[in-house]
């Protein structure tokens, strides 16, 4: 298991590599500059040429990139354009709330996509499997920000049961230690403020998780109705092997490994896709800034975020695969 870790960590290097080649390139085609996006109207040349030559962007392309290689490789991901304060302290600011917000999506996606996609595939043929079927490809074609934007008008405009943005209430005296504003509330003791976080990410939750929650539906269907048409299956049921121990043992655990897989992609996903939902709850994690970072032509911000969120999708596709010898020891993970 060790040496699988590691091997899989030293993987994680070229890929990084490969991945900061083709980030650099794609960030530095962007239309326009960041001098430009940063100046407005102040964009004299004489002002763009300080910006420029300020931050580098008037070197070579190939300087400019072992320049920012070589100081990624020390842990510095240099300064927002934005705000002036380091990337990394911009990122371990923000970080937590779309890891919030992404556990949050999660939590919704699993705990209802599980049971109904096994739900419908119990029921294969009849009128509730059609209509999980049909909710799921609804829940995947719906774009995001739209039903973001229906959500926050019908139950926070209209009906006043859920707030309408931000994480927190302001007026609400809450201690911060990690930045997790629910995890903070629950371990200092203010669960008024645990409640008022776990309410303002009920929206932008069921709006990030909708699409996983489909996709897990129909993954989570077409994975039972594989196994529970397997012999061992029917050898068991025609060795009168009890219903619970059939469904619990031999159908649902033997169906969790293509369902886990497609788990641990959407929760990459999530962490990587939540700029529409935080734009539009105006909730201050890496999404929202990433947002306001591609129209200022943020390079430091762009280009370090993005190495963070690869990083982070690396780290949960590798737990996913050690998880599968968890849940059926027949598979090493190599």
């Amino acid at each position: 298991m060790l040496r699988t870790i590691g091997r899989r960590l030293l993987l994680l290097i070229p890929t990084l590599f490969g991945l900061s080649i083709l980030l650099f390139a794609w960030v530095r085609a962007l239309p326009g500059g960041p001098a430009v996006a940063l100046l407005g109207e102040r964009a004299t040349p004489e002002a763009v040429e300080r910006i420029n030559e300020l931050y580098g962007f008037n070197e070579p392309l190939y300087v400019q990139y072992f320049t920012w290689l070589g100081r990624l490789a020390t842990g510095d991901f240099g300064s927002s354009i934005q705000t002036g304060r380091p990337v990394l302290e911009e990122f371990v600011r923000r970080f937590p709330a779309t890891l919030e917000l992404s556990i949050a999506a999660l939590i919704v996606a699993v705990g209802i996509g599980i049971p109904l996609g096994y739900w419908a595939a119990r029921r294969h043929g009849k009128i509730w499997d059609h209509t999980a079927v049909v909710l799921s490809l609804i829940g995947i074609t719906i774009p995001v920000f739209f039903l973001a934007f229906i959500l926050k008008y019908v139950f926070a405009v209209q009906l006043g049961w859920l707030p309408s943005d931000g994480r927190q209430n302001p007026r609400i005296d809450a201690t911060h230690y990690t930045n997790l504003y629910v995890f903070d509330g629950l371990i200092t003791g203010e669960f008024d403020a645990s409640w008022d976080a776990i309410l303002h990410l009920i929206l932008p939750a069921l709006a990030l998780g909708t699409i996983p929650l489909a996709i897990i539906v129909r993954i989570t269907r077409a994975s039972v109705l594989e196994v529970q048409n397997a012999d061992y299956v029917r050898t068991g049921r025609a060795k009168g092997i009890g219903t619970g121990t059939l469904r619990n043992r031999f159908i649902l655990r033997n169906a969790m490994l293509p369902v886990i897989t497609t788990v641990g992609l959407q929760a990459g996903l999530l962490i990587s896709g939540a700029v529409l939902t935080e734009t539009v709850f105006a909730f201050p994690g890496i999404g929202q800034f990433l947002a306001r970072a591609i129209f200022t032509r943020d390079f430091p911000v762009l280009q370090g975020f993005i190495i963070f969120i690869a990083i982070a999708y690396a780290l949960i596709n590798l737990l996913v695969d050690l998880s599968y010898s968890v849940i059926d020891p027949r598979v090493r993970v190599q």
